[in-house]
């Protein structure tokens, strides 16, 4: 149904509309919305900006944030997913409203912790910067307005009297750049970075900023009023707590995983046994790799590893029997019997596949579960290696599986700017000797659907290569470091079979 201008002017009023709210596409978020929304919009908008936000932690390890592809890419998604991504658009109240709700939502979601305020500031940063740099000079004017931060710009006069301080103390600018760009007079207090950095002119307690660097401003104001904001929410959470609608959505968001659930292989009954060892060398992620090595070893798991790598088996193909048959032979290897096998551990292996209790046919665990739930102790398995181990054993591990030292210093950097899952997804780029993988990896099925994908050549490998400079990670030198290369003699009878089994995981 269409509307003219005043009928759409009267239906907005009609339905409550509050255009007046959200006069900028930009804001500081510093008031929580006050509508009432159900409960499915709560959850679809939540989603939405979480989607949002790990594509723009995934587009900022890729590419440079200034660089075109980055914003093409990051607009793309923007656009795709409803939110706000040109200030010049008049019309986008709803993408507003939702920009502005979904925001505060992930707020309450991830204030639950440091590891989670940490990655949401991030994110929220990397996303405020590019809005804020899309801006034209006028709308950014108005938006300082807009948020109190109205620096006083100088006037010609005194911009001609500090020239020459003004270009030497202000990097890239020469007299005849300052006299075209405009200067602000800023309080120290903030502009206290650009001043650490040497980016600016300072006199009598005042910095004079050009306006390309206004945006470091901006940016610190945010970062300070939402970290601020962040810490009082967690405060507040016991009160939210207590709300039995809001809490399981809550703590399932902060462990949100959005893609496929894995529950329903269209490959099962297709795997055999004997080709699981083959399988953990070339497709497994790291979890799972180490996870299998340490059942082989010890031929036992505690309750954690069952259940994050049985489920995971589950997911790539094993048939109940299968799975009862898998765990058996395995543990009777070690100090367990038949006897108590079928009346410790039979139970709980049908019960994850749904035939016992509830009768709940519980899905593989994502990659998000693994990270943010049931940390390993001393004597588990379980859990995320790029997350949970320390870096000079993971360090060791990568070495031994033969990656590259470059490759392992990418490996390392990034779990160090705690980007788990992008350096699993590293991992998988050198294992497969491919440049970038062209997914974002959230799952470890995901993980090894798209390894047999490629191994069998259902899906094309994505090379790029750094003509222009966007990627800021990339190995320089690849080197042949498929692990499937180079198999040991105990698996080449697995590996014959494997070459039926990667049929079934190429797309129609």
């Amino acid at each position: 149904m269409e509307f003219s201008s005043r009928a759409r002017q009267r239906h907005a009023r009609l339905a409550g509309d509050r255009r007046e709210q959200y006069p900028h596409s930009l804001q500081f978020y510093l008031e929580p919305p006050t509508e009432s929304i159900s409960l499915v919009e709560f959850e679809s908008f939540a989603i939405d900006r979480l989607r949002l936000l790990k594509v723009i932690e995934n587009l900022g390890v890729s590419y440079v944030r200034s660089s075109d592809v980055y914003k093409v890419k990051l607009e793309a998604e923007l656009r795709k997913l409803k939110f706000p991504y040109r200030a010049l658009a008049e019309d986008d109240y709803e993408a507003r409203r939702k920009d502005h709700i979904s925001h505060f939502i992930l707020r309450l979601a991830y204030c639950q912790s440091e590891d989670l305020r940490r990655w949401f500031l991030q994110q929220e940063m990397d996303l405020f910067r590019y809005r804020f740099n899309e801006l034209t000079e006028s709308l950014m004017q108005k938006f300082l307005e807009h948020v109190n931060l109205s620096f006083e710009a100088i006037g010609e006069d005194l911009k001609n009297e500090l020239a020459n301080e003004l270009s030497v103390s202000t990097p890239g600018f020469n007299l005849p750049k300052v006299k075209e760009q405009m200067f602000y007079k800023v309080g120290l207090a903030d502009a206290v970075d650009l001043f650490r950095t040497r980016r600016v002119f300072i006199k009598d307690g005042f910095a004079y900023v050009p306006f390309k660097e206004i945006d470091v401003i901006v940016l610190n104001n945010y970062r300070t009023k939402l970290s601020k904001a962040l810490a009082l929410t967690a405060r507040s959470l016991p009160s939210i707590q207590s709300d039995e609608r809001l809490q399981p959505l809550l703590n399932h968001l902060s462990h949100s995983y959005v893609g496929p659930d894995y529950s329903v292989q269209k490959n099962t009954g297709k795997i055999s046994l004997e080709q699981i060892d083959a399988l953990s060398v070339k497709s497994f992620p790291l979890c799972m790799r180490q996870l299998h090595r340490a059942l082989r070893d010890s031929h036992h798991l505690r309750h954690g590893g069952r259940m994050q790598y049985g489920l995971f088996l589950k997911g790539i193909g094993l048939t109940l029997e299968q799975a009862l048959e898998f765990w058996k032979k395995e543990f009777i290897r070690g100090k367990v019997d038949a006897d108590k096998f079928d009346k410790g551990y039979a139970y709980s292996i049908r019960h994850s596949y749904g035939k016992e209790g509830k009768r709940t046919d519980y899905t593989p665990y994502s990659c998000m579960k693994i990270i943010m739930s049931n940390p390993p102790s001393q004597g588990d398995y379980h859990g995320c290696p790029f997350r949970h181990s320390d870096p000079e054993l993971l360090k060791q591990k990568l070495q031994s599986y033969k990656i590259p030292p470059s490759g392992i210093a990418q490996v390392l950097e990034l779990v160090k700017g705690m980007h788990y899952q992008l350096a699993c997804q590293k991992y998988f780029e050198l294992t497969h000797d491919v440049d970038d993988i062209g997914f974002s990896l959230n799952h470890p099925n995901q993980y090894f659907t798209e390894s047999q994908k490629l191994l069998s050549g259902g899906r094309e490998p994505k090379k790029e290569f750094n003509n222009s400079g966007n990627f800021q990670q990339k190995n320089n030198s690849q080197e042949s470091i498929n692990s499937s290369s180079t198999p040991t003699s105990s698996n080449a009878k697995a590996d014959t079979e494997l070459e039926g089994l990667e049929a079934y995981f190429t797309e129609d």
